[in-house]
């Protein structure tokens, strides 16, 4: 007879093997026909920020076909324009995941945590990268989490269903968590990617200990100059974090913008993971105008690596000029 534990283990593990395949679409695996995306190496970028250290963390690049959906609201041929006019391939986009890692003190604090065990082979990278930057998941104090799509989360537990980061304290956007974790609107879900990403945060945070998930409102202080920063728009609830340290900034802007070459070249562009096209258009205008005009350093989640670097105006959007490397 199976022991109790290792039958919760593998039922864990089959909820998340389903959940995390019904969130991720075919081309998290890599399209085959188109190459596979070369990753960085190394795979982290250290940052001095004041009294701080900021490290880009990889966990990796997955390549899909360029098609008509990525951008929703323009037409393809205006999309591969701009992609080619940066001397971009028109045919494929290649999508990059990078974490954080804020080091204050003897703190230790990751922002977002990739796909972990649940990306093709181009991914999954974040743990060894982290070694490699001298850090391991038990060094880690706290997690913070921007939203709840699964390249954002699912590093928090492996296949066995075992938390990663066993020791830190996980915060999370206290409108997120409980859009997510609302059982009509779960119910009431379609099948497919909708359905799947609400398995997929109930995997993750639904078991979770009493004591380890802190819930946060917009603007709330995290931890000793790190802010909470509102961004509703790719998500019901999703947070960026301003981290300030004797007198320098660096914002992560989780998923303020997808692919900078598209979605900050023109802010008014939806991609297709956005759930509030609307919103996201209004967040996305209203946080690059305040970047630009603090001069404030950035890391974008889906930046090409080291995804660390200003931005600056340029004509009606705005330009991703990366830290030299």
């Amino acid at each position: 007879m199976m022991h109790r534990r290792h039958f919760i283990r593998a039922s864990l593990g089959g909820l998340a093997a389903t959940a995390a395949s019904a969130w991720l679409p075919a081309w998290a695996q890599n399209a085959p026909d188109l190459g596979t995306p070369a990753l960085a190496e190394p795979g982290f970028r250290r940052v001095r920020l004041g009294g701080m250290e900021v490290i880009a963390l990889l966990d990796g690049v997955t390549r899909r076909p360029l098609g008509e959906e990525f951008v929703a609201n323009a037409p393809l041929t205006e999309v591969k324009a701009l992609l080619a006019s940066q001397g971009l391939s028109t045919d494929h986009i290649d999508v990059p995941y990078t974490p954080f890692l804020v080091v204050a003190g003897h703190r230790r604090i990751l922002m977002d945590t990739g796909l972990g065990d649940w990306g093709g082979p181009t991914t999954g990278r974040l743990l060894a990268n982290l070694r490699a930057a001298g850090f391991g998941p038990d060094d880690i104090d706290t997690v913070l989490v921007s939203h709840y799509h699964g390249d954002h989360i699912n590093g928090l537990r492996n296949r066995a269903g075992e938390y990663v980061f066993r020791k830190a304290k996980v915060m999370a956007p206290a409108a997120e968590h409980a859009w997510w974790m609302d059982d009509a609107r779960a119910a009431q879900a379609p099948a497919g990617r909708m359905k799947g990403l609400f398995e997929n945060a109930r995997r993750t945070f639904g078991s979770m200990p009493a004591g380890m998930l802190q819930l946060f409102e917009p603007g709330a202080e995290l931890l000793p100059g790190i802010r909470a920063v509102q961004a509703h728009g790719h998500t019901p609830g999703m947070s960026m974090f301003e981290v300030g340290s004797e007198g320098q900034t660096f914002i992560f802007l989780a998923d303020l913008t997808n692919i900078p070459s598209l979605f900050a070249r023109n802010p008014d562009w939806a991609v297709t993971f956005d759930m509030d096209a609307e919103a996201a258009r209004r967040t996305r205008r209203a946080a690059f105008e305040r970047i630009v005009s603090r001069q404030a350093l950035v890391g974008g989640f889906h930046f090409p690596f080291p995804a660390v670097g200003r931005m600056a105006a340029l004509g009606t959007g705005y330009r991703f000029d990366p830290l030299p490397v």
